[in-house]
């Protein structure tokens, strides 16, 4: 059997920054090519009543050509510092959803390399602020399933 580390690939999109979902943001775009599965995890601490619509566009290549929003599941943990366990899975449609205000949030977006078809390989997250209010975050993608199992996990960024 594998180890965990050889069947998902960690990757920083938006290092934690203060104020991390001002105005509209969107990821590095992550190519899922060589996976059949990804989320990705966007969190925060401090921030108690900023809001943000996440969705998930899907493109062509790594600068977003023909970026395209797509539907998306997604799970919610509340109050990380009170339970690490994820609400239920919940499907969003290619227009997003708006987080709940709070610090202290994590969401869990989920892509199915299948779903993404012609519009990808190439996907990222795009947050676009609702309610103004700085939060202390960022945005991490795990891939998950290489196609081939490897010393060294194949990269996302090309």
């Amino acid at each position: 059997m594998p180890a965990l580390t050889d069947s998902v690939l960690p990757v920083q999109l938006l290092a934690p920054v203060a104020n991390a979902f001002a105005g509209t943001v969107t990821s590095t775009y992550v190519n899922m090519k060589n996976y059949k599965n990804m989320f990705f995890l966007v969190y925060w601490g401090v921030g108690t009543t900023g809001t943000s619509t996440l969705t998930v566009q899907a493109a062509v290549d790594s600068s977003g050509t023909s970026a395209t929003a797509i539907p998306f599941n997604y799970r919610r943990v509340t109050d990380t510092t009170v339970s690490d366990v994820p609400g239920a899975r919940t499907a969003a449609t290619s227009a997003g959803f708006l987080t709940t205000a709070g610090s202290n949030q994590l969401y869990l977006l989920e892509v199915d390399a299948l779903e993404i078809g012609i519009l990808g390989p190439f996907v990222a997250v795009v947050a676009v602020e609702g309610t103004a209010s700085a939060r202390l975050g960022g945005i991490m993608a795990i891939m998950g399933d290489p196609l081939e199992l490897g010393a060294t996990p194949n990269t996302s960024l090309t």
